[in-house]
């Protein structure tokens, strides 16, 4: 682990980075999907009629917003694995933080998204906190936030990945 962040490191805090477009359009099929295998019948997503007299017309469920984002393993043209919170990994490799796990995630909702929407969405490096210390191992905290927005430039949501990156010690490899 490196005991300094790097200058260019510290420049990404608060700099966007991986803008993209999701890769499918909002789509009924995945809603249903979704819904179905979590058991979520909220007529909000199954009734065309209530759709419409709650909110205007079909909606995806909140909790779907990063699904829109997940890549496929594999698509053509393509290079490599693809990976969703590219600028997560990219802190375990600058910082030389081999593991990482997410300790906290927090979504804020903005305008509902609607099937045909197709969304956009750029990461932001929040924070990378000092060295620490925990029963895991060394390292640090960050925060990468991705912020989301439908074709009409509308605030569609967020997404906030604490996560912490770490070295394991020997005391942390004990049980």
């Amino acid at each position: 682990m490196l005991e300094t962040i790097p200058d260019s490191v510290l420049a990404l805090i608060g700099q966007p980075q991986y803008r993209e477009v999701s890769e499918i359009e909002v789509e009924a099929g995945y809603i249903y999907n979704s819904c179905a295998a979590t058991q979520n019948a909220n007529p909000l997503f199954w009734d065309r009629a209530a759709a419409e007299r709650i909110t205007g017309g079909p909606i995806a469920p909140p909790s779907m917003l990063s699904a829109w984002f997940r890549p496929h393993f594999w698509r053509p043209g393509a290079a490599g694995e693809q990976k969703a919170l590219q600028a997560h990994f990219d802190l375990k490799r600058l910082l030389e933080l081999p593991e990482a796990i997410i300790a906290d995630n927090e979504m804020v909702f903005g305008v509902p998204v609607r099937i045909g929407d197709r969304l956009q969405s750029a990461q932001v490096v929040r924070s990378i906190s000092e060295p620490k210390t925990t029963r895991l191992g060394r390292g640090r905290f960050w925060v990468v936030e991705v912020n989301m927005e439908n074709q009409l430039g509308q605030f569609v949501g967020s997404d906030s990945y604490t996560a912490f990156g770490y070295t394991r010690t020997d005391q942390a490899a004990a049980p």
